[in-house]
């Protein structure tokens, strides 16, 4: 029985890795059916799903039997697997720790191959007020206005701030930039009674939060 047919029957619990690929794939080409196509997508991440969900759709397309359709679609299937996690996640509303920040944005940032820079906006009982993306870079940095920051916290009345940025090279230690733009950043919220809580840093499944480090 294919793999599609067993799916039908008991919700894919009963399909290994490569089964569930090849259901995405659809069906084969002539140089293979679609369990072959989907075993060589595994082969080209040594079967490590975690690599496999951070490549793009034309990562995918590198594999000879998916077209840009099978690609665009197997990307699809990942971020909806990504979403799913993060909504678990992010059910707890109050910050009370750095492990807060990090299990609420781990699953949204750790697969980028791109910096993105994020701001949680507090009430003054920590709860989340609002959750906002400043901006999308490149693979080794992205830019972060303090005036931007600080004017959407004030327009929307929050208490308290903290900030997020991933690291898609895979370090947690903080540059010289990230240090200097948290001190700027300290300073303008002590003046406008508007504190940063922390800074956190994230890099794959690991983080770095400054409140740790004696710079917040």
């Amino acid at each position: 029985m294919r793999p599609r047919e067993r799916m039908l029957m008991d919700s894919g619990s009963s399909l290994n890795d490569t089964d569930l690929i090849a259901v995405l794939i659809g069906s084969g080409d002539c140089g293979g059916s679609a369990e072959i196509v989907a075993d060589d997508l595994l082969a080209m991440t040594d079967h490590n799903l975690q690599t496999l969900g951070k490549l793009t759709p034309q990562g995918y397309a590198q594999i000879h039997g998916i077209g840009k359709a099978r690609a665009t679609l197997i990307s699809a299937a990942m971020e909806l697997g990504r979403r799913r996690t993060a909504y678990s996640r992010v059910q707890k509303t109050r910050i009370t720790s750095s492990r807060d920040v990090f299990n609420r944005y781990v699953d949204r940032l750790s697969d980028l191959c791109h910096e993105e820079f994020h701001v949680i906006l507090l009430k003054r009982s920590n709860d989340v007020l609002a959750e906002l993306k400043i901006s999308t870079g490149g693979l080794s940095g992205t830019v972060a206005d303090p005036k931007l920051i600080f004017a959407k916290a004030l327009a929307l009345g929050a208490a308290a701030i903290v900030l997020i940025h991933n690291q898609p090279l895979g370090n947690t230690k903080s540059s010289q930039c990230d240090i200097n733009l948290t001190k700027n950043l300290l300073e303008t919220g002590k003046f406008l009674d508007l504190p940063v809580l922390d800074y956190i840093i994230i890099a794959g499944k690991n983080f770095s939060p400054f409140y740790n480090s004696g710079i917040i």
